[in-house]
């Protein structure tokens, strides 16, 4: 089981990233904290302090098109934020 996804790559992530050492990211929606945690320390060899998850629920959506009516619904996901130890950071753009 892949359990990082994709990290979040939005400015609201990258202040926190550089205030307080937080990091986002997608992730398996059947993932625990736990695994999270080691995920993260094998990939980029960092420690990581506290994990926080949130389960989001897909949207709904409908649009009206030449064919009809849709209606359908975005995916779920599974967000985890990742609280590094001080000295600790992690650099997305760095294999760029």
């Amino acid at each position: 089981m892949n359990i990082l996804i994709k990290p979040l790559i939005t400015e609201k992530m990258t202040i926190q990233g550089e205030k307080l050492n937080r990091y986002g990211f997608i992730v398996d929606r059947r993932a625990n904290k736990l695994q999270i945690k080691q995920a993260v320390e094998n990939m980029y060899g960092v420690t990581v302090v506290d994990v926080n998850t949130i389960n989001y629920y897909g949207k709904r959506k409908s649009r009206y098109t030449k064919a009809g009516f849709l209606t359908g619904r975005t995916n779920h996901f599974k967000k985890a934020y990742i609280t590094l130890r001080g000295e600790d950071k992690i650099d997305f753009y760095s294999n760029i």
